[in-house]
């Protein structure tokens, strides 16, 4: 993904740290959880999704079994390392700013409409798969990281999670030869109805 950041782009190699400050770095990151984790995961996030899909990290149906899920966890967490007192809302912002390329004003209940997205799927020179799904999923996986980390999601978050599941549903019913479309919908509604909880 363009936007994101190498994890690793502005930290001197290694070598060229100090020994033994270069061990206690390696021990931290070998430390820290990636990817999506059950075993690791607030219990509340387990409590509220225990659907098994939801914690796959090869399904790519589901919110972190993309690549485009998994590096969205992976940069929330990277943000709220940096970012411990903000608002998650920003980077949510950041997040679609980031992937869409447009303003978060431009992320609004318009992008529902079914006669756009059957326009843009139609449309040869659209890249639906980086401006409806990348994006969509990229809020998705933003969204649900801080309740798999906190056990909650922030209420401000959650009309823009909201709008990302619809966009999603309508983009899989319209997408009439994708075999795993209905599939797709049923793990969507599981989200919807942890989304109204969390």
């Amino acid at each position: 993904m363009g936007f994101f950041k190498n994890l690793f782009g502005n930290k001197k190699k290694v070598s060229e740290i100090p020994q033994k400050k270069a061990e206690k770095v390696a021990d931290e990151i070998e430390d820290e959880p990636y990817g999506i984790d059950k075993d690791n995961a607030h219990e509340r996030a387990v409590e509220l999704i225990p659907e098994e899909f939801f914690w796959s990290c090869v399904d790519e149906l589901a919110p972190f079994g993309s690549d485009e899920g998994d590096m969205a966890l992976s940069e929330f967490r990277d943000w709220k390392k940096d970012n411990p007192n903000t608002q998650t809302f920003e980077c949510i912002r950041w997040t679609i700013e980031g992937v869409s390329k447009k303003n978060l004003a431009e992320y609004n209940e318009k992008i529902l409409d079914r006669n756009l997205i059957q326009s843009q799927l139609e449309n040869e020179n659209f890249n639906d798969q980086q401006y409806i799904f990348t994006v969509d999923i990229s809020v998705i996986a933003t969204g649900f990281a801080q309740l798999i980390d906190e056990g909650k999601i922030d209420k401000k978050n959650k009309p823009i999670i909201q709008l990302a599941i619809n966009r999603q549903k309508i983009w899989a019913e319209l997408t009439t030869e994708w075999e795993y479309g209905n599939e797709y919908i049923e793990k969507l509604k599981v989200l919807n109805r942890a989304l109204k909880v969390a």
